[in-house]
């Protein structure tokens, strides 16, 4: 079974497929690295991928003490997957906790990144929501302390922006459900402890987003709440960001939407490729309206 050491001394599983051009792929909460079989399926024709789980997922370590547990950690994480693997630049692609991580990324080794897919992620973002955000984080994780992760799932993974991919692909919610469910309790809740309920609001960090370079690809369902909002300041304040909103969809826009979800994307890879995705305009309406920093 394939693993990476990073460099705090946690063992990370991966999996890969192909060659070619590296494309790394961050999962998600609720998932974890088979979350992304259609896309590794898919881009693993002609690049290599690779999907990994994060520190708290099996075969991961599961380290004990929640407080190792970060969004910096998050972030390191996906350096040391590319240190482990000789990979100096390589795509990052990632959904909801993996986007977050993905941008913070982004933002401190931009010379790694050939590019950042940002899917469905800024979830507690805004200021309106943000406390209440780590506050519900803090008591999911109490809630799978106490009760476990079926009667944690149970609810959590049928959420407002869950019922949309179990009404469009009742087997593949099932199948979702069934991995969501094999995760550890233990890993999950320092998760929640440790990254989800201490993670900062994307809306304090205008100024970093508007200094960053690396070609962006913001992507949301348009029935995903949480993440609109948060998806669309991403995309005012970063000059080399885009935003494409999947109709009809909610949060798990990657099995949701399996098929436009790498039309998009691979649209992307290939533009930044060919050096065809610049930063946008300064002669355009959100350039003129909002600025570098995303604030008219």
């Amino acid at each position: 079974m394939p693993t990476i050491r990073t460099d705090d001394g946690v063992s990370l599983h991966y999996e890969e497929a192909g060659s070619g051009t590296p494309i790394v792929f961050v999962h998600e909460f609720g998932g974890d690295h088979r979350a992304w079989e259609p896309q590794v399926r898919h881009f693993s024709r002609a690049y290599r991928c690779i999907a990994y789980n994060a520190r708290g997922y099996p075969p991961s370590d599961v380290p004990e003490d929640w407080k190792r547990y970060s969004q910096e950690r998050a972030r390191d994480d996906i350096r040391c997957v590319l240190d482990g693997l000789k990979i100096e630049r390589a795509h990052i692609v990632g959904l909801s906790m993996g986007a977050n991580a993905t941008l913070h990324f982004g933002l401190t080794y931009p010379q790694r990144a050939l590019s950042l897919t940002f899917a469905g992620g800024g979830y507690g973002s805004h200021p309106a929501t943000h406390a209440k955000f780590q506050q519900e984080s803090r008591t999911n994780a109490e809630t799978i302390q106490k009760q476990g992760m079926a009667h944690f799932v149970a609810t959590y993974g049928v959420g407002a922006a869950r019922v949309q991919y179990q009404n469009k692909d009742p087997r593949g919610f099932d199948e979702f459900m069934r991995q969501f469910n094999e995760h550890s309790a233990l890993g999950a809740a320092n998760t929640l402890l440790g990254v989800q309920s201490r993670r900062p609001s994307f809306y304090d960090m205008a100024r970093e987003l508007g200094g960053l370079k690396v070609p962006l690809l913001v992507m949301t369902g348009d029935e995903d709440e949480p993440s609109i909002e948060a998806s669309l300041f991403v995309k005012r304040c970063a000059p080399a960001a885009a935003l494409a909103v999947l109709p009809k969809s909610g949060h798990g826009i990657n099995l949701e939407e399996p098929a436009l979800f790498n039309q998009l994307l691979e649209s992307f890879l290939h533009q930044v490729a060919a050096g065809r995705w610049s930063p946008r305009d300064p002669r355009s309406a959100v350039a003129s309206v909002y600025g570098p920093g995303g604030k008219p």
